[in-house]
């Protein structure tokens, strides 16, 4: 799978575009104004492997805000602005690495024009973030009397946003340009990659809960993703960031982009399961994760196979494919190493007992 090639933008360190691998970007959901909680929101993002994250700057105090978040994190982050461009020049002097704007929402060209011309200085990059939600008036009456297909009217919006930077000598510009359902999602995409050589930020906007919105997302960007279409991704969930990290992440070890991660199965469960299964899978799936991302990249290489299983019918079977594996019995697990029975545990030290295990063998 070979990415389609696009001038390559630079977001504090992180290369969106040209030959750099998809990046994975989360949202903060805490008080804007709030610097504790907006650090350790994106610290624990950054220790889930996203690459760069936005926060809202919604007014001025939320711009001295993120001067003072850009000093306690190493990650790179992007403004998020709607309304008043004024925002987006605050933004720059507090040391953003990047901008969103919504050309739907950010008022005349003449502070577009402000704007990129402080970003020019700069060498801060600016993403035009098109949402259906919020077309610019013109384009949604068209878009309602039927003159244009949403992919149409997504793709003419963000390109007369493009035409505005450019006008300013202004290059250094991602694109995304996303609806809430997959069909329009990936026909827009489709007919952005074939009309601008920028990067593509991509992903489904408003697409629900945890889910309906992983089901969404996967199904666009896993087709958007085998067709060389995305540059940078963003999972949108009515969720916590930091699972939209996970899922984002899954999604580009599964597409094969991103070197894989722990590798577990566990069975689907039936009636003859006698622990809690799922809650035991979660638990390891989760705690092998911390593992992993805690490890140098260097070190994350041939990571044990693990196996979660409910019971005698699939379970021993299925230990003799996995490094380790557990196997469930009445209120308690069969350790296995190898294919070999260990010992008998109960479900509340099993969790530690697979991470001791993966700890022994690295």
């Amino acid at each position: 799978m070979q990415n389609r090639l696009t001038r390559c933008v630079n977001v504090g360190g992180v290369r969106i575009g040209g030959d750099a691998p998809v990046s994975v970007q989360t949202m903060t959901t805490a008080d804007p104004h709030d610097a504790e909680a907006l650090v350790a929101q994106i610290k624990s993002c950054a220790a889930l492997g996203c690459d760069i994250i936005r926060l809202t700057i919604p007014d001025q105090e939320a711009a001295k805000t993120l001067s003072l978040v850009k000093k306690r994190v190493s990650i790179p982050i992007v403004s998020d602005i709607h309304f008043d461009y004024r925002c987006a020049l605050a933004a720059i002097e507090a040391g953003t690495d990047a901008l969103r704007l919504n050309p739907g929402n950010i008022g005349s060209p003449e502070g577009v024009r402000a704007v990129a011309q402080a970003a020019k200085g700069k060498k801060i990059p600016i993403r035009i973030g098109v949402n259906l939600g919020s077309l610019e008036k013109g384009l949604a009456e068209k878009l309602k009397q039927g003159e244009v297909t949403v992919a149409e009217a997504l793709c003419q919006s963000a390109f007369s946003h493009l035409a505005l930077l450019e006008a300013e000598g202004f290059r250094d510009v991602v694109i995304s340009a996303k609806a809430s359902n997959v069909p329009d999602t990936i026909a827009t995409y489709r007919l952005l990659s074939r009309e601008t050589d920028c990067p593509l930020h991509i992903g489904v906007t408003e697409a629900g809960t945890r889910l309906p919105g992983t089901v969404r997302n996967a199904f666009a960007l896993g087709v958007l993703l085998t067709e060389g279409i995305g540059n940078t991704i963003r999972v949108s969930l009515t969720d916590r960031p930091e699972t939209e990290v996970r899922v984002g992440m899954e999604i580009l070890r599964s597409a094969g982009l991103k070197a894989p991660g722990p590798s577990i199965v566990s069975c689907p469960t039936c009636g003859r399961t006698k622990v809690d299964l799922i809650r035991t899978a979660t638990a390891v799936e989760e705690a092998l994760e911390a593992y992993y991302l805690s490890l140098p990249p260097n070190a994350r290489q041939n990571f044990p196979h693990v196996a979660v299983m409910g019971c005698v019918v699939n379970g021993p079977g299925e230990a003799k494919h996995a490094e380790i594996a557990l196997c469930g019995g009445v209120d308690a697990f069969l350790l296995y190493h190898n294919g070999e029975p260990v010992c008998k545990i109960k479900p509340d030290e099993a969790v530690q007992k697979v991470i001791d295990y993966v700890v022994s063998l690295r």
